[in-house]
């Protein structure tokens, strides 16, 4: 082990530029953790501000050196609380250059260089297809309807395929677990028998 650091709050999902450099989003501080593989050290936190929170999926074009930043939640309880972005950051100096619209509350990214296609899954059984027109211009290219609990994803990049995975689960108990915090419900159900599926996404 190199060692640990301290990124200050809950990290999410990370991504790597090839050149040394390492990027962690931190879902509780709504900032992305810039880290110094090297040097084991973290240089600089971008401040998404009030643009999104619950910071959940972070993707990265390694040629524009643009981060794609997935949030549960818009950050912004006046406009809407409930309405999830995707905040699009300039990676050398975390510069806020869009802030697009999710179908759902994310749990994952994942950019796709071959197509300049970042995409956001979301447990809803939705997936966001947000298209890079230029390093600074960006919109939502499409909102997929994909399964309930499909909520996190990865790329092919050999087939240029998103594949994402879920179940179908029975009725949740009627009760919570024994120990279970107070104010918590029964939980999820069992997951069904022979319902696992992977789901394969292309064009």
């Amino acid at each position: 082990m190199l060692g640990t650091l301290d990124l200050g709050g809950a990290p999410e999902q990370a991504a790597t530029d090839g050149n040394g450099h390492i990027y962690v989003d931190v879902s509780d501080k709504a900032n992305v953790a810039v880290i110094d593989a090297k040097a084991m050290t973290v240089t600089a936190h971008y401040d998404l501000g009030d643009k999104g929170n619950g910071l959940a999926g972070l993707a990265l074009d390694v040629k524009t050196h643009i981060f794609f930043v997935a949030c549960r939640n818009s950050g912004v309880p006046a406009a809407n609380p409930a309405m999830p972005t995707m905040v699009v950051l300039n990676a050398n100096d975390g510069k806020i250059l869009a802030t697009l619209p999710l179908a759902g509350g994310s749990d994952g990214a994942v950019f796709n260089p071959a197509t300049r296609e970042a995409f956001s899954s979301h447990g809803n059984g939705t997936m966001t297809i947000i298209r890079e027109i230029s390093p600074t211009s960006f919109e939502v290219e499409q909102n997929l309807q994909t399964m309930n609990g499909a909520k996190t994803l990865t790329l092919d990049t050999k087939t240029n395929h998103v594949l994402t995975m879920t179940a179908e689960y029975g009725a949740p108990p009627a009760a919570p677990p024994a120990g279970a915090p107070p104010g918590r419900g029964g939980g999820r159900g069992p997951m069904l028998p022979d319902s696992f599926s992977i789901l394969v996404i292309g064009k």
